[in-house]
């Protein structure tokens, strides 16, 4: 600033000062309350701004605007993609376990067609369970 525009702050703070005696009481509660709530947006928004993480690289440009809503999706993106390979996984582990158990009911109802099966496995209370099961 230069010795001008000192001057011309210099008269128009001393005008205000000046005239603030003129306001009526109700008119300077709403300015110090609208003042109060100016101050702690202001505290606020410094505080966030001291918590926001700095660039690691000296000289790296400030994120632009536009990236925002990228960095938004990112962030949602980097939960819903695990949980989505997870609840796919889980289904995968399924299908494999029915399709083994599928396999296996399979095969010992081809080893009773074709009489293949040992004597014991008729006198198995299992397997006597599983024939009733299979019956029904």
């Amino acid at each position: 600033m230069n010795t001008k525009d000192l001057a011309f702050a210099y008269k128009v703070r001393h005008a205000l000062d000046e005239s603030v005696r003129d306001i009526p009481a109700s008119t300077a509660e709403r300015l110090a309350k609208a003042r109060e709530i100016a101050l702690s947006h202001k505290k606020q928004a410094a505080v966030a701004e001291a918590l926001a993480p700095r660039a690691a690289l000296a000289g790296a440009a400030a994120p632009s605007t536009r990236s925002q809503p990228l960095r938004a999706w990112l962030g949602r993106a980097s939960f819903i993609v695990p949980l989505v390979v997870l609840v796919l996984g889980l289904i995968g582990i399924h299908q494999a376990e029915k399709r083994q158990q599928l396999m296996d009911a399979a095969s010992i109802d081809a080893e009773v067609l074709t009489g293949e099966l040992p004597l014991s496995a008729y006198l198995d209370h299992g397997f006597d369970a599983y024939l009733a099961k299979g019956s029904n």
